[in-house]
């Protein structure tokens, strides 16, 4: 099966990650949707940026709608366009905090709205975000995010957590991956989708062990086997 293709935060090495400028980019360059990061403001607004901070030093928590600038997607923003272009998103909840906040249910309300249930993928490092999303949107596919191993002995936690939150993707890190991996994976029913992968030899290796999407800086380099 072809992988899916995913610009991380957009095209950040073509265009500033996480505007719209760039998931468009990721787009018109063959890719298959984007991956992207949501926050929010003071006012409640839920934006797309990956650091707390902007560049020039404001605190996102700090700020109100009115303050954003204007390469600074909302939520809204970044969901009226994937569902007019038919983008898939996979859309992460940053870790903010240990409990969830309204972030959660508020961003799986506003993909139901969108129509776009079916093409989104909602990840996090955090489980106990992904288990608020598991009960408010059970139909919005969840999948969990992780750069390295959590072993207690012969114990693997990894799985006791896909398992927990029903989870429908394993989200490693591309150097985790091996065919020990996969077979994990394919025995508990959980498809790989890994990041990030920015080498062809890389893309080459991970598309032969079978992981279902690949999420990459470069377009050119995430295509080179289509």
């Amino acid at each position: 099966m072809t992988p899916l293709l995913l610009g991380h935060r957009g095209t950040p090495k073509m265009h500033q990650e996480n505007t719209m400028r760039g998931f468009q980019a990721a787009l018109d360059a063959g890719l298959d949707g984007v991956e992207l990061d949501v926050r929010r403001l003071k006012d409640g607004t839920l934006v797309i940026h990956h650091d707390e901070h902007l560049k020039d030093g404001r605190a996102l928590p700090q700020m109100e709608a009115a303050d954003l600038p204007d390469d600074v997607p909302t939520l809204e923003e970044l969901l009226e366009w994937a569902a007019t272009t038919g983008a898939y998103l996979n859309v992460e909840i940053k870790y903010e905090r240990a409990l969830p906040d309204d972030r959660v249910a508020r961003t799986l309300d506003a993909i139901r709205a969108h129509g776009l249930t079916q093409r989104v993928i909602l990840s996090s490092f955090n489980p106990l975000l992904l288990a608020a999303a598991r009960s408010h949107a059970p139909e919005i596919e969840r999948g969990f995010l992780y750069h390295r191993s959590y072993k207690f002995g012969p114990l693997d936690l990894v799985p006791l957590v896909l398992r927990g939150l029903k989870a429908s993707a394993s989200h490693p890190h591309h150097s985790m991956i091996d065919a020990a991996l996969m077979a994990q994976a394919q025995a508990g029913g959980w498809r790989v989708n890994t990041w990030t992968v920015n080498n062809p030899a890389e893309v080459i290796r991970l598309e032969a062990l079978g992981v279902s999407a690949l999420i990459g800086d470069l377009p050119d380099v995430l295509l080179v086997s289509r």
